[in-house]
This record gives C-alpha cells, sequence and structure tokens, in this order.
C-alpha cells in the first residue's frame, strides 16, 4: 500500500487500500474521542515498518527488505485504562529524499517514536540529528520516545544498551530496546505512549500528571525480573 511518487504524494490506510491525497486528516475535532497521531522516525532499514507490523497485526515481515516509499499509516484501537484510544500510526521514510516530506507530517505528530539500530551504529549517531530536526519541526510538547531495535541480535550488536540509555538521558525521554522479530517491549512502547496521549487528552482536574518516563522505567524492572 506504498504506491506513490514523490512529486504526487499519496496515502494509505495499510488496511483497505483507501487512499488520501494531500495532508493527514485533522486531529482537532478527534482528540476528544482520544485519537492521537504516532509517528515513526529514524534512519531507512532500523525496522519501523517490522516494528509496525508487529504491533498492528502480531507478525514479523520476514523476508526483503522493501524501504518505505514516503508515508504510509495504520490505525489501531487499545483499551487503555477502560478508555479505547485510537492510534493513528504514521510509518514514515527514513531516506533523505523524503526528508521534507516527513517534515509536513511533524507538526501534526502527538508522539513520536525515534528508533535507532542496535547492529547499526551509523543509525544510532544520527539520533541526535533526528532530535535536532524533531526540536526544529515538531510541536514543543510532542511525546518523544527513543527505542533501540532489533534487540535480538545479540551476536551482530554494536550499540549498547547502556549507550542508549546514557543518550535517552541525556535528552530527557523514555528508551528502551525493542525488537520486532521476537516482540520484545513493541507492546509496551505503543502502550505507555498511549496512556501519556489519553491522560493528556482526558485527564481529571484532581488526576495526578501521568509520568511516561517513571512508567517505562517500573515496567521495564518488572519485565527484567520476569525474564532473569
Amino acid at each position: 500500500h506504498r504506491v506513490q511518487s514523490e512529486q504526487n504524494f499519496v496515502l494509505s490506510d495499510g488496511k483497505n487500500g483507501n487512499k488520501h491525497c494531500g495532508s493527514p486528516p485533522s486531529l482537532s475535532s478527534s482528540l476528544r474521542l482520544s485519537v492521537s497521531q504516532v509517528m515513526l522516525v529514524g534512519d531507512s532499514g532500523v525496522g519501523k515498518t517490522c516494528l509496525l507490523v508487529r504491533f498492528k497485526d502480531g507478525a514479523f515481515l520476514a523476508g526483503s527488505f522493501i524501504s518505505t516509499v514516503g508515508i504510509d499509516f495504520r490505525n489501531k484501537v487499545m483499551s487503555i485504562d477502560a478508555v479505547k484510544v485510537k492510534l493513528q500510526i504514521w510509518d514514515t521514510a527514513g531516506q533523505e529524499r523524503f526528508r521534507s516530506v516527513t517534515h509536513a507530517y511533524y507538526r501534526d505528530a502527538n508522539a513520536l517514536l525515534l528508533l535507532y539500530d542496535v547492529t547499526n551504529k551509523a543509525s544510532f549517531d544520527n539520533i541526535r540529528a533526528w532530535l535536532t530536526e524533531i526540536h526544529e519541526y515538531a510541536q514543543q510538547d510532542v511525546v518523544v520516545m527513543l527505542l533501540g531495535n532489533k534487540a535480538d541480535s545479540t551476536h551482530d550488536r554494536v550499540v549498547k544498551r547502556e549507550e542508549g540509555e546514557k543518550l535517552a538521558k541525556e535528552f530527557g525521554v523514555p528508551f528502551m530496546e525493542t525488537s520486532a522479530k521476537s516482540g520484545l517491549n513493541v507492546e509496551l512502547a505503543f502502550t505507555a505512549v498511549a496512556k501519556e496521549l489519553k491522560h493528556r487528552t482526558m485527564k481529571e482536574p484532581d488526576e495526578p500528571k501521568f509520568q511516561l518516563k517513571e512508567y517505562v522505567d517500573k515496567e521495564m524492572r518488572t519485565a527484567g525480573c520476569c525474564r532473569s
């Protein structure tokens, strides 16, 4: 569902083949229904599409690697604290030639999942450039989470978990390692973001502020105990 040219920009909902030309649907009228836009960003080949497919369909997209062209999106409804939260997840092209297209979508994103590949040092080194870009084009209060993907590739790993944790701490963003292949932390990453967005749009006056980083750290500690 990614048939398009750079000149004639076409969007596919990734489900029934419906195409949408031009800008993404406005979220202003739907935020009351807890509908939020989440963008997957990062270098080409870090596993953004595989992460999305794992989350949406519970499957691993094996086989030949095909780069996303422009923007592709899928919807998923989650139940967060007994509230239905609809995530419209945008999968972006990582190649430089599509970067101007991606820029146009930053401003509408409520959350950004920024991925690097733990087996590709360059993709990690480029995270600073991506964060600079996010700061320049995205909303000031956009939710950002850093994900070190392909954590299942233990033999090919070149970026240590501690390096990802250190970078995330420097920029004050939550961090976790994920694997689209094994499913490690994929559900947790989207659930954490959905919880944050749900609290932002439907928070009661006397309800305490949701602490995204603390939630992620707690869940990671719990998962670590269970795996050991």
